[in-house]
């Protein structure tokens, strides 16, 4: 079984690009703290890469941004390429299935105390009409 899950901050702006065959990609680190501290009594973070794929790549794009919180589920994955001076290079990163946004949107003007938008409607349907329970056939 792979599976890893993270919750931590972007170091950076998220980068998209795309495929030769238009497909979307990706990418952003995520800063994760440790759980104890180190001799001076620092708390130390791990650096990791997070690769996502199509719809997630497109809304990770959209809507990160550098100390976006998230929380990642995914698989790690390894890869390995030859490097410019014809090193091998070996990158260790999660491959996400799912991204969760941990921050709040902020608050537009566009919204009103509940957190709606203005323009919903809260009337029923106006070809709508209410039913008494015990007409309803189960």
């Amino acid at each position: 079984m792979n599976k890893a899950i993270i919750i931590g901050n972007l170091t950076r702006e998220p980068e998209k690009r795309g495929t030769p065959s238009g497909i979307s990609l990706c990418t952003f680190t995520v800063a994760v703290s440790r759980r104890f501290a180190n001799q001076q009594g620092e708390r130390l973070a791990d650096f990791i890469p997070v690769v996502t794929w199509r719809g997630l790549a497109d809304n990770c794009a959209n809507y990160l941004h550098k100390g976006s919180k998230v929380a990642v589920l995914g698989e790690i994955r390894t890869r390995s390429y030859d490097a410019q001076d014809g090193s091998k290079r070996y990158v260790t990163e999660i491959q996400a299935d799912e991204v969760q946004f941990l921050d709040r949107p902020p608050q537009s003007q566009n919204q009103n105390q509940g957190g709606a938008p203005q323009d919903y409607v809260s009337d029923p349907l106006p070809d709508f009409s209410s039913m008494d329970d015990e007409e309803l056939p189960f």
